[in-house]
């Protein structure tokens, strides 16, 4: 039978694996590519464009 002490350690090294595993996920998920374009060809692209004043 195992003893409290080795559950202890089994438990911590299992929730410090986690909190690994977490972060690393949390972490993937921050990168991007590369800046961001607009889809579609350049010419038919009609934003950002300027709003006629008042």
């Amino acid at each position: 039978m195992m003893s409290f002490a080795a559950f202890n350690q089994r438990r911590i090294k299992a929730l410090a694996v986690l909190a690994l595993c977490v972060t690393c996920l949390g972490l993937s998920a921050c990168g991007r590519k590369g800046a961001p374009t607009p889809p579609g060809p350049e010419n038919k692209v009609i934003y950002p464009h300027t709003y006629p004043a008042d």
